[in-house]
């Protein structure tokens, strides 16, 4: 077999287990046979449209097998895939599109009209619809195709959130992608009979490269839901006798907090990974008083995203840190100067490895920003590593606010804001002040029925932290604004209620 990219996984897996259940949703179920069958179809529908190697198809549309459809047909021609942001608005997702350049939109029924906008643009993109695709599909012949595509070449181009400014795409290879799935098989054991539960975005890095492709990898079985809802997670876990599920912190918050959690049966979880923001030692609590191994990392979409991982034995006497690198990740957190920190020290980590990204896709100053020439990538995240070397993440460098000359990074503070049994979510931004130049503003979500007032919030965190890291201000809100994948979003944060 010529093509070394992940487009041909569909065909390895059909041949080494063609009966298997490879995907699962909504009451229907495929095999890995069905799957490479339709995946080789759908490239065929591809080429007739002119997409060619090189060439990038966008996917528009909540987690469906289709999507996962899309990807492999496209990576069997040698074209990249796109993933787009479902969140997303008309003019945000047309300039991702005009940016990668984009032949071709594949798009769920549910994002038909905004499909249909994009299509009919001033730069227009050919359109393909759930409608026609199904028809298309059943008059190709499933002929297997065999287009040479190198691991080096370009598998997707996935675009970060645009927190500020517009958004980037990272540019992935196939060997990007395959060294991740390794990275992430040596730190979580998945078997051939793994029952991945999917309903964090598959448009995202984590949801797709940490629980996707390594479960197909392994032969195992995807139950995809299209969206997260709490009760429905602890249903579909109970239903499907789920063993590996992956979420952000707020999707773990949700889940154990939604009605029936006490007596829901995880008895079939294997291992779960939470990852995409600092998270809480008290939500590790909760999962691991359940007798459930409750893992952590630390990533991002430049790196394909697996970089540190606390694994299982370590998780009881590092609770709280995001671990040590991965097996083929080399990790450094270092001084603004460039030299090492010391244990304890704060620093910026970098990163060095065989999964991190190819570059910012036509952005060669952006990439030159953060790749060093002999290959280190700068992720603008703080840590402080113990004496183990195990790193726990601080923040971001844009985050971190810097009061009266002292560094506060708001994640240990909202670490410790958690464990008031009243906040249900939590976030602390850095506010302008006379004296001090910037202090701490805590933006608290109260849970249902509870109530707390400001100074007994300030009041819980006193001893807990030093005094200058402690708030000067409690704002109450219904919600955190958000990113796609669960992050707190503190531009508009700051915005709404940091002046």
């Amino acid at each position: 077999m010529r093509n070394q990219g992940i487009g041909s996984w569909p065909a390895r897996r059909a041949r080494m287990s063609p009966k298997r259940t490879a995907v699962v949703h909504d009451g229907r179920e495929w095999t890995y046979a069905q799957l490479y069958d339709r995946v080789v179809r759908l490239a065929r529908v591809f080429a007739e449209r002119g997409v060619r190697s090189g060439d990038r198809v966008a996917y528009l549309g909540p987690n469906h097998p289709t999507f996962l459809e899309t990807l492999f047909a496209t990576g069997t021609l040698g074209a990249i895939f796109v993933p787009l942001n479902t969140r997303l608005a008309a003019p945000e997702l047309a300039y991702i599109l005009r940016d990668s350049g984009a032949r071709l939109l594949v798009h769920a029924p549910t994002h038909a009209e905004i499909a249909a906008e994009l299509g009919s643009g001033a730069e227009p993109v050919d359109v393909l619809d759930l409608e026609s695709y199904e028809r298309l599909l059943a008059a190709r012949p499933a002929d297997p195709l065999d287009e040479p595509v190198a691991d080096g070449e370009l598998s997707m181009i996935m675009y970060t959130s645009g927190t500020t400014g517009q958004p980037k795409g990272v540019a992935l290879s196939h060997a990007n992608i395959v060294w991740n799935s390794l990275n992430l098989l040596i730190d979580v054991d998945l078997a051939g009979d793994e029952v991945t539960l999917v309903n964090a975005p598959m448009f995202h890095v984590a949801a797709l490269n940490q629980t996707v492709l390594p479960t197909i990898l392994k032969g195992g079985t995807l139950v995809l839901d299209s969206a997260f809802d709490p009760v429905r997670t602890l249903e579909l876990i109970a239903r499907h006798r789920v063993t590996y599920l992956f979420g952000v912190p707020v999707m773990f918050q949700a889940i154990a907090s939604a009605p029936g959690w006490a007596d829901a049966d995880l008895s079939s979880v294997r291992s779960m990974i939470c990852g995409g923001a600092p998270v809480p030692e008290s939500l590790i609590a909760i999962y691991t008083a359940r007798g459930l191994t409750f893992l952590q990392g630390y990533g991002l979409t430049e790196s394909a995203p697996g970089a540190l991982f606390l694994r299982a034995q370590d998780g009881p006497s590092k609770i709280g840190s995001a671990g040590t690198p991965c097996f083929f990740t080399d990790v450094r957190v270092v001084r603004p100067d460039g030299t090492d920190a010391g244990p304890g020290e704060p620093g910026e980590v970098l990163l060095h490895g065989p999964s991190l990204m190819t570059c910012y896709w036509h952005k060669p100053e952006e990439t030159a920003a953060v790749r060093s020439g002999d290959g280190w990538l700068r992720t603008g995240d703080i840590a402080v590593a113990d004496e183990d070397g195990y790193l726990t993440i601080r923040d971001r460098i844009k985050d971190m606010i810097i009061s009266g000359g002292e560094n506060i990074y708001p994640a240990e503070v909202e670490d410790v804001l958690y464990r008031h049994p009243a906040v249900a979510e939590c976030a602390v931004i850095g506010v302008p002040d006379q004296r001090w130049g910037e202090v701490g503003r805590a933006v608290v979500v109260l849970r249902a029925g509870a109530g707390a007032e400001p100074d007994e919030l300030l009041d819980f965190l006193a001893g807990k932290i030093a005094k200058y890291k402690i708030p000067k201000s409690v704002v109450f809100v219904d919600t955190l604004p958000r990113s796609g994948s669960g992050k707190v979003l503190k531009g508009p944060l700051r915005a709404s209620v940091g002046r």
